[in-house]
């Protein structure tokens, strides 16, 4: 007997929304990603959505959340429209299906349906080697059951790649494969938090507050599920200079973190690349407990010969023997010593090592052998990665740049850079192998003290020292590893250093729109020099972190900021509205001032002027270019959105304005005022189409009915309207029964659909209510 269809939870793409998102991708595709498809991984970065949410909206099979699709629309300039979506049908019945699906079993392990995060981890397409040590891994932590594995050793040796491969190879042994980068050293509790996060499929928001009750979160998860994390680069939260294995001030409770998941029993494996040994692994390891740890050697010979092959570099067995032996076999050190072989030598590398022990040195006497080759964007380029630390995509480098600079160009150089083996490309980007990142920042930091010292300020002006716009735990790694060691190297005669190169930057037009003014003032900020009196106008500031900084007497005429953070300081503030797309926000202000905001960085945008006094009510056109204001001048100001310029004052209200509202199809403006009287106005001509009297007090607030047939109007006496637009007609008068508990309608009888809709709009019913007829 066939059984009725119903109804799966969740909703999904109709095929109308389906088309008119993968649309809207392709565009995006063509404009920012030189056609190229953009991958789950992408659209994953892009979004903010885990990898399998992305491709079950895509499918449109499975369903999601409402507020996924919102996100998904809106992270591509759309809005989700009703058509856009509809609930998932199942034919049969779940038991139904049931009877039909049951078959053998025979793998238990491909049912699985694994999550999985692979977040900044590299691409090991193309890899080399260590078969060995995947052989014990995987034994260690398949069949041995290990809680916690270390992968160490020195700078290059591959531990980031061979975990990665690890990964790879083990993800369906898992439920749930999740990769994290400790690079730029986040707290402890951040990345827990993530952890969390992610386990949960976002659901998880109300997170503990403490360490130990995060992690105690984390660990039951880890218990419920088989899942492989991975922590990449710990180095980072240890110290340096002192006994191996200590953590950086702020950073101990990753060792908590390690001592919790190696002690306690949990199906999860945690795996870690680092080149010290954390101190708890040392206390917990053992060859027959669940921690352990495998030091990296050299690659084996008939490996690194292999490398020296792919890039070029051919020569006897026994040319090719010495010189593996002479890099120690270190996978990165002999791509390098390929690529320079290849480039210098056509190849050979008999002529290579007929050199002598002049060519020969460390991995940083090779990287300054091939930097001192690359061309000037190459080395800009090198340079912007070093700043950003985290994988950047290409449309994000090229913003980096002063000076215009074509994707193709750019591009061509990074895939330059790349068959140098000094970039690693990942799923959204672009980003330097740990090494390469420390030695290109040490670099960095030589050349800016040079250029302060002698006054050149090339690259002072065409890199950021740091970028206020950027992550808070990447600033703070910026300043710690780039700005600070600058600002101490010239701490001493930072005052007159300061006056001799703003003097500079007034004089060269060229200084004066680059980084130059920006990184001056993060300078000088860092170091806490008095900059009072200071002269910045007319300039181009650009990346200028100021937030709780007080500029006295700092001349900033006519400056143009460019990607600030800054601490604003403002009357109170009167009203605000966000735009439809929730990509603005917009404050009325006590002095008269409207202010507007971009919500994704909190980044102040544009000021408008022209009401004497308190702003009372903002609000944005359904279209989102015009804005529409009120106030105590009695007095509705429309602006242009772009140009910021009042494009109409409306005039005719006898008193302050406390609220307004756009019709849903922008052709009317409402307007609510103290003289007790609502006004509609014609949005083309800009004359009042009607004057709605009948109120006794007040008018607080108006909204519109999505028809735009009805508008209703809350008063300061409790009564609630309802209006005509077309007749400007009275058409029911309502009463809030408890008048100090808000404006909020309980019950209420004969209204229309219209009537009803006017009614949530302005908030004075919830949308549940169901009313008597």
């Amino acid at each position: 007997m066939t059984q009725p269809s119903r109804r799966r939870r969740g909703v999904i793409l109709t095929s109308q929304g389906k088309q008119k998102l993968l649309e809207v991708i392709r565009e995006f595709e063509r404009e920012h990603n030189f056609g190229e498809k953009y991958t789950i991984e992408e659209l994953s970065g892009q979004t903010g959505l885990d990898p399998g949410t992305v491709a079950k909206v895509l499918d449109a099979e499975e369903g999601v959340d409402r507020r996924t699709l919102d996100r998904f629309f809106r992270t591509f300039n759309l809005e989700l429209a009703e058509a856009d979506y509809r609930k998932p049908l199942l034919a049969r019945s779940a038991e139904a299906e049931e009877e039909e699906s049951i078959e053998p079993i025979q793998n238990p392990k491909s049912k699985i349906q694994n999550r999985i995060d692979w977040g900044e981890a590299v691409d090991v397409s193309i890899f080399y080697g260590r078969t060995e040590e995947l052989a014990t891994l995987k034994q260690w932590i398949v069949d041995d059951r290990c809680r916690l594995v270390a992968l160490l050793g020195m700078g290059g040796i591959g531990k980031t790649s061979l975990a990665a491969k690890l990964g790879e190879q083990l993800q369906d042994e898992f439920e749930v494969v999740v990769w994290r980068s400790l690079r730029n050293a986040p707290l402890v509790e951040d990345m827990v938090a993530s952890l969390i996060q992610f386990l949960s499929n976002q659901q998880e928001i109300d997170l503990p507050k403490s360490l130990d009750g995060l992690i105690s979160s984390l660990m039951r998860y880890l218990n419920q599920h088989r899942c492989l994390l991975v922590l990449d680069n710990a180095e980072s939260i240890l110290r340096g200079g002192e006994r191996a294995g200590q953590y950086r001030e702020g950073f101990a409770g990753y060792g908590e973190l390690l001592r919790r998941i190696g002690e306690s029993s949990h199906q999860s494996c945690l795996v870690l690349t680092s080149r010290e040994k954390p101190k708890e692994i040392s206390l917990l390891e053992g060859k027959t407990r669940p921690v352990r740890s495998r030091p990296l050697q050299g690659l084996d010979p008939r490996d690194g010969q292999k490398i020296l092959q792919a890039e070029g570099a051919s020569g006897t067995e026994a040319e090719q023997q010495e010189l593996l032996s002479r890099y120690a076999g270190n996978p990165l050190a002999v791509r390098i010593a390929a690529t320079t072989i290849q480039e210098l030598f056509s190849g050979n590398i008999s002529t290579f090592l007929e050199q002598g022990a002049a060519v020969f040195g460390d991995i940083r006497d090779l990287l300054d052998q091939q930097f001192d080759r690359l061309t000037e964007l190459g080395k800009a380029t090198l340079y912007w990665l070093a700043i950003n630390r985290e994988l950047v995509s290409l449309a994000e480098l090229r913003e980096d740049f002063v000076s215009p600079i074509t994707p193709q160009k750019l591009l061509e150089t990074l895939e330059s850079l790349e068959r140098r083996s000094l970039i690693e490309k990942g799923a959204i980007g672009f980003t330097l192998q740990n090494v390469v990142m420390e030695y290109v920042t040490d670099r960095l930091i030589e050349r800016i003290n040079e250029e302060l010292q002698l006054g050149t300020l090339e690259l002072f002006n065409s890199h950021a020292l740091i970028k206020a716009t950027a992550k808070d735990y990447i600033r703070e790694t910026q300043v710690r590893l780039i700005l600070k060691p600058i600002a101490d190297a010239n701490r001493t005669f930072a005052t007159a250093l300061s006056q001799s190169i703003l003097q500079s930057i007034r004089e060269r037009l060229d200084l004066s729109v680059g980084y130059a003014a920006g990184n001056l003032l993060n300078l000088l900020c860092y170091l806490k020099v008095d900059i009072s009196d200071s002269n910045f106008s007319h300039l181009t500031i650009r990346q200028a972190y100021l937030n709780g900084l007080k500029l006295y007497h700092v001349n900033l005429a006519n400056t143009h900021f460019v990607n600030p953070v800054l601490t604003y300081t403002f009357s109170t503030v009167s009203s605000v509205a966000f735009s439809p797309d929730g990509k603005l926000l917009v404050t009325g202000h006590r002095n008269g001032e409207i202010r507007l905001w971009r919500t994704g960085d909190r980044q102040y945008l544009a000021t408008y002027k022209g009401h004497t006094s308190w702003v009372w009510s903002v609000a944005f056109s359904s279209d989102g270019q015009t804005l529409a204001s009120g106030g105590d001048d009695q007095t509705i100001r429309l602006w242009n959105l772009k140009s910021h310029q009042c494009l109409h004052i409306l005039q005719g209200h006898a008193d302050r304005i406390r609220s307004i509202a756009f019709s849903p199809d922008g052709q009317v403006l409402a307007s609510g005022s103290q003289d007790q009287t609502i006004r509609l106005w014609d949005l083309k001509t800009h004359q009042c189409l009607h004057i709605l009297q009948g109120h006794i007090s007040w008018v607080w607030s108006v909204a519109f009915s999505p028809d735009r047939q009805t508008l209703a109007s809350s008063s300061a006496n409790g009564t609630i309207k309802l209006w005509g637009v077309q007749t400007g007609v009275c058409l029911a008068t309502l009463r809030v029964p408890r008048l100090y508990e808000g404006t909020n309608i309980t019950g209420a009888t004969g209204l229309t659909d219209a009537q009803r809709a006017s009614l949530i709009a302005l908030g004075a019913i919830d949308e549940g209510i169901e009313f008597r007829e």
